[in-house]
């Protein structure tokens, strides 16, 4: 049997040397058994497949909690550095995906409830520096709304981490922070949640920190109107997508101060139900036409609704946000908002016009403020003895 620091040793080369990190040697772990047909998977058991065309993580039905990772890369990591990265990297993934510990973990046993671990990577414009590459994304302009923070901005490389149990994304967390290491430094760890797995419906939609249903316009996962909106068609990116990754904190105590009818006016949808103001159940069709016994828009002109929607299938995005709540500030305000990630083939043509009616007039504006932002190319997937990203690094 090959010796685990060896090996590792031959997927990170002179990196890991550089980072003079020694080692323990690895459990040995083993994929849990395929349950019957007719028995129900136990939450921790249950896995998300690592191979195959797409990176999981974006159509996969969206996971309790999640972390975004962002790294920058250090002095003198080149595209062969790159590479090696990211060997190291997918191979972490495939492992602990899968309910097995990566090679080197010192705490095997919690690698062993994979409770639908995904684990998907991104490439910001100074990972394509690095490795010599045109970049295919580049920074969002500046938006009036915005007061971005550089601790919650940019990165070289994204990895987002999702699972239904929170140990388990610490842990994923922890072991590819610890192989990315000798190749840079952590710029940020954004951490998100949703309701627990199980405390709804399967598929329902979930509630942000302000009570709106968030996502109620997605097209569905399976969709041919998903591939049309998310999935790139050809190119080196066939079977990729693209990511806009925005922080966007919730001023609470103002939003509290709002009665219920002045929010649902600056949402456009009901609260309870998240029907639009002009229908009777969440997916009805909002009616932008529709007038009151004034003459008035029923749905206002800065409406969210309004303001957001877009009817073109090839138009639209996919949003897979996550809820956030931090520590109170010195002030005691809580520090609570939304991991808002947007999933597109092109963001040009999709995200920005979408942001841009957001910006000029969106209601909620009153009360959000955008304090990160980050787009990153998502490539392909990757097919056992391949690496994510080598259709892009190898071109």
């Amino acid at each position: 049997m090959a010796d685990p620091v060896s090996r590792r040793r031959l997927l990170a080369g002179g990196a890991l040397a550089v980072g003079g990190a020694a080692l323990a040697g690895a459990a040995a772990g083993s994929a849990l058994a395929a349950p019957a047909e007719t028995a129900p998977v136990p939450l921790g058991s249950a896995t998300e497949p690592f191979w195959g065309p797409h990176q999981a993580g974006i159509a996969t039905r969206p996971q309790a909690h999640a972390v975004f990772l962002a790294l920058d890369l250090g002095p003198g990591v080149d595209r062969a550095a790159v590479v090696r990265l990211m060997r190291l990297l997918t191979d972490d993934a495939a492992r602990l995906t899968q309910g097995r510990p990566a090679l080197g973990d010192t705490e095997p046993e919690l690698a062993a409830q994979p409770a639908r671990l995904t684990v998907t990577f991104g490439f910001g414009p100074g990972l394509f520096r690095a490795a010599g590459l045109p970049s295919p994304v580049a920074p969002l302009p500046a938006f009036g709304i915005d007061r971005l923070e550089d601790r919650w901005s940019g990165g070289d490389l994204l990895v987002q981490v999702c699972a239904d149990d929170q140990l388990t994304v610490a842990h994923a967390h922890r072991m590819l922070v610890k192989d990315a290491r000798p190749f840079g430094t952590v710029r940020f760890g954004q951490h998100g949640f949703r309701r627990a797995a199980g405390a709804g419906p399967v598929g329902a939609t979930q509630r942000n920190v302000l009570g709106q249903l968030d996502g109620t316009a997605n097209p569905a996962g399976d969709s041919t109107d998903f591939g049309a909106a998310v999935w790139i068609a050809d190119g080196p990116m066939a079977g990729g997508t693209t990511l806009v990754l925005r922080r966007i904190r919730a001023e609470l105590e103002a939003w509290d101060a709002v009665d219920r009818a002045g929010k649902e006016f600056a949402v456009g949808r009901r609260l309870d139900s998240g029907a639009p103001l002009t229908g009777t159940f969440e997916h009805d069709t909002p009616d932008l036409t529709a007038r009151d016994a004034l003459g008035f828009p029923v749905i206002a002109d800065g409406a969210h609704v309004r303001r957001a929607r877009t009817t073109e299938p090839g138009a639209r995005i996919y949003r897979r946000p996550y809820n956030y709540d931090g520590p109170a500030g010195p002030d005691g305000r809580p520090d609570s908002g939304l991991v808002f990630a947007s999933y597109q083939r092109d963001v040009a043509g999709q995200y920005l016009p979408i942001q841009r009616r957001l910006a000029e007039a969106d209601l909620l504006n009153e009360w959000t403020t955008p304090i990160g932002s980050g787009v990153y190319a998502i490539p392909p997937g990757a097919e056992p003895g391949r690496y994510v990203g080598h259709q892009l690094l190898e071109s």
